[in-house]
């Protein structure tokens, strides 16, 4: 496998970049609209329940299934690729975003409130801070997740190690097949690492002591 490394390393660099751009932008608008939602649903019981179950539930939908249906309006490649991860990634941090604003001491935000602060910065300056060691949690299970998942784009031709994954399995017995598709696999177990040690950095630079476990 070492020899396979070596004698194609440029593309395997390519294809890890791919995999990892893809991972990570699709990571990031998800857990922008996840947040996004989680605000506008946490201060109605009824209604962050509802989106609370929806996000699990969701987490159900077979993801080749959901990549297949894409296909019809947006056609193969990046679009529906990025679209079906970026859905799959809004979901782990919708549910922890929610848990974590609900979670927010209502004696903190009183105490906000009493000197003067306007509820938009109250949510920026109090509740958010306070939930953000949650949401991070489910950014970290999101990412781990969608690193995983990226690899099935390459049945709608989307970027990435999945190509290199089942190319190797459709090619079993050929040469450098069984190279092909391990390589992939440890190559997108190696992003997936990176991206979670990257993930607790953030943690540390960004939860407060005081709120840090």
């Amino acid at each position: 496998m070492w020899n396979y490394i070596q004698q194609h390393a440029e593309n395997l660099t390519f294809l890890t970049y791919q995999h990892a751009s893809l991972s990570f932008q699709t990571v990031l608008i998800g857990t922008l609209v996840a947040v996004a939602i989680a605000v506008a649903v946490y201060r109605t019981p009824l209604a962050a329940a509802l989106t609370l179950t929806s996000s699990r539930v969701a987490l159900t939908i077979p993801s080749l299934a959901l990549l297949a249906l894409l296909i019809v309006p947006f056609g193969l490649g990046v679009v529906p690729s990025f679209i079906m991860l970026a859905f799959f990634a809004a979901m782990p941090v919708i549910g922890n975003a929610i848990v974590g604003l609900r979670s927010v001491p209502d004696s903190v935000v009183e105490a906000a409130r009493g000197i003067g602060l306007s509820r938009w910065r109250i949510l920026f300056t109090v509740e958010l801070p306070i939930a953000w060691p949650v949401i991070l949690t489910g950014v970290r299970v999101s990412t781990q997740m969608i690193v995983g998942i990226a690899a099935i784009v390459a049945y709608v031709l989307g970027p990435g190690l999945g190509s290199l994954i089942f190319s190797g399995l459709a090619r079993l017995g050929g040469a450098n097949a069984l190279e092909m598709a391990l390589t992939g696999t440890l190559l997108i177990v190696i992003v997936a690492l990176v991206f979670d040690g990257l993930l607790v950095l953030l943690g540390r630079f960004t939860i407060p002591k005081g709120l840090s476990s």
